[in-house]
């Protein structure tokens, strides 16, 4: 009697090993990417799994092999430019080597990244990368390297913890912004960003547990203390986490009795609602306020002026990270290494000069 054909969600290793006349430990090697098989024998393998269209049971591959195929990512917030093209650049890695990238947002919240580290541990990912919403909480993040699960920790560096990381010179790239300001003439000049605390208030640098927003303000912070400006801290503006938030917040800057004649924004999304504030409000860049934003998203080149940026090179972020987490996935095991990539001030037409 004729066997009735296999269904293709019921293939399994047996039949592509009865398909290519190999045994079932064979084709478990060549289809689960283990071990050692001649190229004929693979051929006759792959052969036989395309025309059957069998598809592997992840969870059994990674009970053979210990690995899962993927990696668990976790960014702060995922409607954001900055990470978005930091993720590409990591998937783009990841896709080369094999593996498929499970993306978790944060949303900056310490209580939701720690349910996103279980979430993706659970779902047995061979390595995670992370952007860290804290710089005081991260007991979970120590209990992923005692694990000996791979961690690389993405655009935040926390120096307790004995990881790769890779960077930009935030400190550096916040001082070229505050220099060519003060070169310009201004003297009143905020700094906005999406931290925040209880109360809104900036008291001390220590109020700030984003490693990469506390370095930005650390250097605006010093070279408005340099060049004279009175009460810096009191020019940080914290709380822009979200549009409403951001547009609420600029507002109340814009329209009031001291209005600063240049502001500096923490990133894309919070100068992108700085600029429709100040265009609601008739406010003209950069006669009135003069505008600078971290990373150069699409949009700060083709509004009216276009924006001065903070170029940061975010992509190269994302694959340089995600190599990283490929080599210690393969058993790397060299010291920790922290890779600090260059900014660049890219000067378009957002600064007025206030020099008598």
């Amino acid at each position: 009697m004729e066997q009735p054909p296999i269904r293709k969600s019921s293939v399994t290793v047996a039949d592509v090993a009865r398909a290519a006349g190999v045994s079932k430990a064979t084709a478990a090697r060549v289809l689960g990417g283990y071990g050692t098989v001649s190229d004929k024998v693979r051929t006759l393998v792959l052969e036989a799994a395309a025309t059957l269209d069998y598809r592997p049971n992840e969870l059994a591959r990674s009970m053979t092999t210990g690995r899962s195929g993927t990696i668990g990512v976790v960014v702060g917030d995922i409607e954001n430019p900055f990470f978005s093209s930091a993720v590409r650049g990591i998937a783009d890695v990841a896709r080369m080597a094999g593996y498929t990238v499970i993306l978790t947002n944060s949303g900056e919240d310490v209580a939701a990244e720690k349910a996103a580290v279980r979430a993706l541990l659970a779902k047995r990912v061979d390595g995670l990368i992370i952007s860290a919403a804290s710089t005081l909480d991260f007991e979970h993040l120590q209990e992923i390297r005692q694990s000996g699960c791979p961690l690389v920790l993405l655009d935040r560096a926390l120096p307790v913890l004995d990881v790769d990381t890779v960077t930009t010179d935030d400190r550096e790239a916040a001082q070229q912004a505050t220099e060519i300001l003060i070169r310009n003439g201004h003297r009143d000049i905020a700094y906005i960003t999406a931290c925040d605390t209880p109360d809104h208030r900036m008291k001390s640098l220590d109020d700030l547990h984003t490693a990469s927003v506390r370095h930005r303000v650390e250097g605006f912070i010093a070279v408005c203390t340099a060049a004279g400006l009175p009460a810096p801290l009191q020019a940080v503006r914290l709380g822009a986490n979200g549009r409403e938030k951001c547009e609420a917040l600029a507002l109340d800057l814009l329209q009031s009795a001291h209005r600063p004649s240049a502001i500096i924004a923490s990133d894309s999304l919070i100068a992108l609602e700085v600029f429709k504030v100040a265009r609601h409000l008739g406010l003209s860049i950069p006669q009135d306020l003069s505008l600078i934003a971290f990373h150069d998203a699409d949009w700060t080149a083709v509004t009216s002026p276009p924006i001065t940026v903070i170029r940061q090179p975010v992509y190269h972020m994302g694959k340089t990270v995600a190599a990283h987490l490929m080599e210690r996935i393969k058993g790397a095991n060299h010291p920790a290494r922290h890779v600090i990539l260059t900014t660049e001030l890219i000067e378009r037409s957002s600064i007025a000069s206030r020099l008598p």
